[in-house]
């Protein structure tokens, strides 16, 4: 007989228990964060040890976050730091009851007993929240990866951009005080006393060096030429100054030449024998020795070159990001502009797309706080003028005035020998062999000026111009009493030059186009 008690036909359901261990909420680190803040609160010695890398933002607990924003404030107004001071900032800034009152402040102090392992547990803090940051990261990336107006390559280079933000602990770059920014430039200012005036990265060229500065931190500086004026060798002259001289990493991006061909120069530059020699092979016995010997500082240099063709500009960004994070690149050199692509398959004329590129150019120069460098084409109005006037202006940068309104520094190399000018069209008229000129025509923060350098073509090169450039029976202002004494009284190399209408270099007669 079939059984119709419910209670025997039916098993009482139970109710389902919530495994909430098993669930998942961001890393976090509240106990640490106690004992980070107790320890500041007891001991002026773990506020110094833990100041510079904690922020208000990474502690996971917003009252403890409230907290160390009123210590660090203290901090930096030179103010005793204990529980009352902090008490009475939180109770200033109106923000004690957010913190939880003196109770909290109170609660603080007794789980501690002194600043102990507080740098430790302080970094431990410090990669829950680039853990926590990463995980927000990713989410917001997988929602812009499911539009679908949206540009895959511009979503990369937004994406790349913000994960290199997270490494460097800078996830969202703030508004500073003026008390912060005044403190900074100091600091920086006497730094640079204590190096000559030298706040940037040295080019090697003694006057270009003392009218910039060496090369500037988040500036971008084009460079540009009619095609043989030596772009390609000013640049490579610089890379081998700073990289050898200066023992300072650069990074070279090569879009025209590989990157053999580029370090076959530097071989040229470095060791003296000539671009033709190194290209056949013919070398003397010496010679070979010479090579050899001199090349080793070539190998150890910090030179990183890249000869990727047809670089798109997010390419470039993701590269250089990875090259900073690396190696601590100072300085990027781009050959050239106008060879780069924007990467995207949007429609545009290309003076759009250079405008995209000078655009980001100069916004990875101030990413990474370092000088980005790249050579530029100019129009052929320079060659259509008429007579002797073939010095560049602005209005000769090709493609785009986006440019020139990026740019930091633009300057021109111009060559007057490559046009068969045999003078310079100055009251002197001193002679043009072997020499170039800078144009430093725009200088966001400096002035103009018009420099000359030593154009070695054979070896592809540039060198510094002073008194020994020029020949011996052009020396002026010799001693009356012996005619072969050496001019030692000049007052700088520029009053030299100034003093000899003839100055050149004639043993360098086999300059070869770069």
């Amino acid at each position: 007989m079939e059984n119709l008690n419910p209670e025997k036909s039916f098993k009482k359901k139970k109710t389902p228990i919530i495994a909430f261990e098993k669930g998942k909420i961001p890393p976090q680190a509240i106990e640490l964060e106690e004992a980070v803040l107790g320890a500041m609160l007891v001991d002026r010695k773990g506020v110094d040890e833990v100041i510079d890398i904690l922020k208000p933002e990474v502690f996971y607990k917003e009252s403890h976050g409230i907290i160390y924003e009123a210590i660090n404030a203290l901090f930096h107004e030179a103010q005793p730091i204990d529980l009352l001071t902090v008490s009475a900032q939180l109770r200033k800034t109106g923000n004690l009851e957010l913190a939880g009152g003196d109770l909290a402040l109170i609660q603080l102090t007794q789980k501690i007993a002194s600043s102990a392992h507080i740098e430790y547990h302080a970094r431990i803090i410090l990669q829950k929240y680039i853990q926590r940051s990463l995980i927000q990261l990713s989410a917001e990336i997988i929602e812009e990866s499911y539009e679908e107006t949206a540009d895959v390559f511009d979503l990369l280079d937004r994406a790349e951009s913000r994960l290199y933000d997270v490494t460097q602990g800078n996830l969202k770059k703030g508004s500073e005080t003026a008390q912060k920014l005044v403190l900074d430039a100091i600091k920086s200012i006497q730094n640079i006393s204590n190096q000559q005036g030298i706040s940037g990265v040295p080019t090697g060229f003694d006057k270009l060096d003392k009218l910039t500065s060496g090369w500037q931190p988040s500036d971008l500086i084009i460079i540009a030429a009619r095609p043989a004026m030596g772009k390609t060798a000013f640049i490579l002259s610089m890379a081998k100054n700073m990289s050898i001289d200066h023992n300072q990493p650069v990074a070279f991006f090569s879009l025209e030449m590989s990157g053999e061909q580029l370090i076959k120069r530097l071989i040229s530059s470095e060791t003296g024998l000539s671009s033709e020699k190194l290209r056949t092979g013919q070398l003397e016995k010496h010679e070979w020795e010479q090579l050899t010997t001199k090349v080793k500082r070539l190998e150890k240099a910090p030179l990183f070159i890249d000869d990727t063709p047809s670089l798109s500009i997010f390419d470039l960004r993701a590269k250089a990001r990875r090259l900073s994070s690396q190696y601590g690149i100072k300085i990027i050199f781009i050959d050239y502009l106008q060879l780069m692509t924007t990467g995207s398959t949007k429609g545009g004329n290309r003076e759009q797309e250079i405008s995209t590129i000078s655009r980001n150019l100069k916004a990875l120069a101030k990413e990474l706080n370092i000088p980005v460098i790249a050579l530029s084409q100019l129009s052929r109005a320079v060659e259509s003028r008429p007579g002797n006037s073939k010095r560049p202006l602005l209005s000769d940068l090709r493609e785009s005035g986006a440019i020139e309104q990026d740019a930091d520094i633009v300057s021109f190399i111009y060559r007057p020998e490559y046009y068969k000018l045999e003078t310079w069209d100055d009251e002197e008229a001193s002679p043009t062999k072997d020499q170039a000129e800078i144009i430093v025509a725009k200088h966001r923060n400096g002035g103009l000026d018009n420099i000359r350098l030593k154009f070695v073509g054979k070896l592809g090169k540039f060198e510094n111009l002073d008194v020994f450039d020029t020949p011996f029976e052009f020396h002026s202002k010799m001693n009356d009493d012996n005619p072969f004494a050496t001019p030692t009284h000049f007052a700088s190399p520029t009053e030299a030059f100034e003093s000899n209408p003839n100055q050149g270099n004639p043993t360098d007669d086999d300059g070869l186009p770069f």
